[in-house]
């Protein structure tokens, strides 16, 4: 299958390339600008430019079987400060993907969503799939909406699509300047012996999940023939001051948090439910949070010693 992966060369896209790739089907990426942290892989066809081009896109989906959508052009946490930027680039760039594949005629996408978002505050915890989708930021509110925009294209339209509802993951090759991720920010801080800043009082739940195991998810949901959504975490809630003593005891490097005022848009617990992965695609975590984060600080070592 050759398949489109749109921001291919970002932190869960280059996961979801190499997962492909090993998996034998024949990749495009799409994305404005090469990967950070790795040159460019053979046999990969890299294309380079806007999501909201709609010419740049045409050429990057001709000739595709299947199509990732990875790409957002805002974070969770700062969506809310420009909601019409976060409508336009990622609800409209999206639509625009969906009538290009519609004249193109191929057939399936895989959209990734946010299980961190999408669900708001829960009624009861784990959530499935099932649960009221209620965000309360504008990043969850444009996905909701992309979700169900895929619904309505796949019944009038024909274009099957599987929504992944990834909690928080973390691994090799993301950022760590405080935007992507508290593991990565942290380890970063660990590194170079740094304070961490925690909102609120550490209690706050998230689940954690190893990048290597939603970009197989990923992989597993554009081959099968199913649709709808699929919750990707490890169904496991870990607190923020339980994620402080991990990287402690991985790094050997004791964590001095400050702990800050709690923010409003921080949902006190979030932990995925993912039986129904389990059953229908047949997918598991396979890496444990401290195997993750000790592999993550790995990379993130050898990293900086390359840089010098």
């Amino acid at each position: 299958m050759k398949v489109l992966v749109i921001g291919g060369c970002g932190f869960i896209g280059s996961h979801v390339v190499d997962s492909l790739l090993s998996r034998n089907h024949e990749v495009r990426v799409f994305d404005r600008q090469p990967e950070r942290f790795r040159p460019a892989l053979a046999g990969v066809d890299y294309l380079f430019g806007d999501f909201a081009d709609r010419m740049a896109m045409i050429e990057a989906l001709t000739g595709v079987d299947a199509v990732m959508h990875l790409v957002s052009t805002t974070f969770p946490g700062t969506a809310d400060l420009d909601p019409r930027t976060d409508v336009i680039d990622n609800l409209g760039g999206t639509l625009s993907l969906l009538d290009i594949m519609t004249n193109l005629k191929i057939p399936k996408i895989v959209f990734l969503s946010s299980g961190g978002t999408v669900y708001g505050v829960p009624d009861t915890v784990p959530m499935p799939e099932s649960h009221p989708l209620r965000p309360i930021n504008s990043y969850g509110i444009v996905k909701c909406a992309i979700e169900h925009y895929l619904a309505m294209y796949q019944r009038t339209r024909g274009v099957a699509s599987v929504s992944i509802r990834a909690s928080n993951p973390y691994g090799p090759r993301q950022g760590h300047s405080g935007v992507q991720g508290v593991i990565s920010t942290f380890l970063n801080r660990a590194f170079s012996g740094e304070k961490v800043e925690i909102w609120g009082d550490g209690s706050v739940i998230r689940d954690y999940l190893h990048v290597t195991d939603l970009a197989d998810l990923c992989v597993l949901a554009l081959s099968s023939d199913k649709t709808g959504p699929y919750n990707a975490g490890s169904g496991v809630g870990t607190s923020i001051n339980e994620i402080v003593e991990v990287i402690g005891s991985v790094t050997g490097v004791p964590l001095e948090p400050v702990y800050k005022a709690a923010r409003s848009v921080d949902v006190q617990r979030s932990v995925l439910d993912v039986s129904k992965a389990k059953v229908d695609l047949g997918w598991s975590c396979k890496v444990s949070l401290r195997d993750g984060i000790s592999d993550s600080y790995e990379w993130l070592k050898n990293w900086k010693s390359r840089q010098g």
